[in-house]
């Protein structure tokens, strides 16, 4: 009976991605502190020169919070998710770019064509990162993968023009641990005999699967590196932390993960939404509403109709500035994907909520998701089919009254 190879299991993350994408575009902030966030009013000005006027950190005002940033801009302690007016604080000059995720979603298949192409088994964890099984990729059992992370890392760079960084190691939670350990452009070996010596020492929260909550309460036990949690005795982590999650600890604070390669996962939901500069009313603001909630159900149905999917429920998302959430969703008889048909029922939720307070987040939410050629295929309702709606009719409300923002049919309308 032939032996099966080794596990040999990349994660493959690129570096700083969205900024990179952006430096490709305006490679003259190369070596600048770029911060990503916040909305399209700040584009770049071309100048008459046809140089560049950039918009900076200093005058910002707004919620708005980092998306990512260049690490010339980490070196002033900004993170991601970090609001971008604490950002200002530290670094008042850095370059302010607004997100482009049209943008960032092309980068993210070349990238990954570029990887299948050699190396087919590849599992996608998000627009920025995939693991991928080299296993069985000719060669790679000779070096322990070195050579086939070298080629991958080649094939990205030259179907992006970016970086990246890679780790092999036998599973994927040593995988992705180690793909952090020599960024930006790393290129990492990770055997079981290196746990000790580059594992162990790292915080805890390294471990994809330790998070803050976790990390905060191992902390107050004492416990605060990987090495810490792997000499604690398992009986007392399953006492302390449950017998599933104490048992996983254990396991994976000595490299321990059997986890396979998932190549294909069908999609439990699509979403899109957009938090306000600035809280906005339903009467006041109803135009800029409107235009926002309308261009919401397009993406969606731009991602729903690049997936190959369409969705049986609609629904949408609010928060208030009393930040208050609340969601709303509607079962329709028959799947859809065309955004005037999303539009109609994203709204018909908006009219069963009280929006007498600003908001300042709304999102639209696509579920029930089935591939768009069974959907096309499907034998349409018959008329007074009582499938045409699940939710029912809502009741109008003396808050209702004169909002065009609930109006599919409005002048916001696709």
């Amino acid at each position: 009976m032939p032996i099966a190879p080794r596990r040999l299991i990349a994660h493959l993350d690129m570096d700083a991605f969205y900024a990179s994408v952006e430096l490709l575009r305006y490679p003259e902030l190369r070596g600048q502190a770029v911060v990503i966030g916040g909305g399209r009013e700040r584009q770049p000005m071309l100048r008459h020169d046809g140089t560049r006027r950039y918009a900076s950190l200093r005058h910002y005002v707004g919620r708005g919070v980092v998306t990512t940033c260049t690490y010339e801009a980490r070196a002033f302690g900004i993170h991601s998710a970090m609001g971008l007016m604490k950002a200002a604080r530290l670094a008042p000059d850095a370059v302010l770019l607004p997100v482009d995720f049209d943008e960032y979603r092309l980068y993210s298949r070349r990238f990954k064509d570029a990887v299948k192409r050699i190396a087919p088994q590849i599992e996608d964890r998000g627009i920025d990162e995939i693991y991928i099984d080299l296993s069985e990729v000719p060669g790679a059992q000779n070096d322990a993968g070195a050579a086939a992370a070298r080629a991958l890392k080649d094939a990205v760079f030259e179907a992006t023009g970016l970086r990246c960084s890679i780790a092999v190691a036998p599973n994927k939670l040593l995988a992705k641990i180690g793909s952090e350990l020599d960024k930006p452009d790393g290129l990492t070996l990770l055997a079981e005999a290196d746990i000790t010596t580059r594992v162990w020492p790292l915080a805890a929260r390294k471990v994809n699967g330790i998070g803050p909550k976790a990390a905060e309460k191992l902390a107050g036990f004492g416990l605060h590196t990987i090495g810490d949690v792997a000499a604690a005795d398992p009986h007392w982590l399953l006492a302390n932390f449950g017998r599933s999650y104490g048992a996983w600890l254990h396991a994976a604070a000595h490299g321990r993960d059997e986890r396979a390669i998932v190549t294909h996962s069908e999609p439990k939901s699509i979403s899109r939404e957009t938090t306000f500069e600035r809280d906005l009313h339903a009467v006041h603001d109803r135009h800029a509403l409107s235009a926002l909630f309308t261009q919401l159900c397009e993406r969606l149905a731009g991602d729903l109709q690049r997936k190959g999917y369409a969705a049986q429920t609609l629904g949408i998302k609010l928060r208030f500035d009393d930040f208050k959430r609340v969601s709303r969703d509607v079962t329709l008889a028959a799947p859809v994907d065309a955004p005037q048909a999303i539009r109609t029922a994203a709204g018909s939720c908006l009219k069963r909520v009280d929006l007498s307070r600003r908001l300042r987040l709304i999102g639209v939410r696509a579920t029930g998701l089935v591939p768009a050629a069974r959907a096309a295929s499907a034998e349409p309702p018959t008329p007074g089919d009582r499938g045409a709606a699940k939710s029912p009719s809502p009741t109008r409300h003396k808050w209702q009254v004169d909002l065009p923002f609930f109006s599919a049919s409005d002048d916001g309308a696709v």
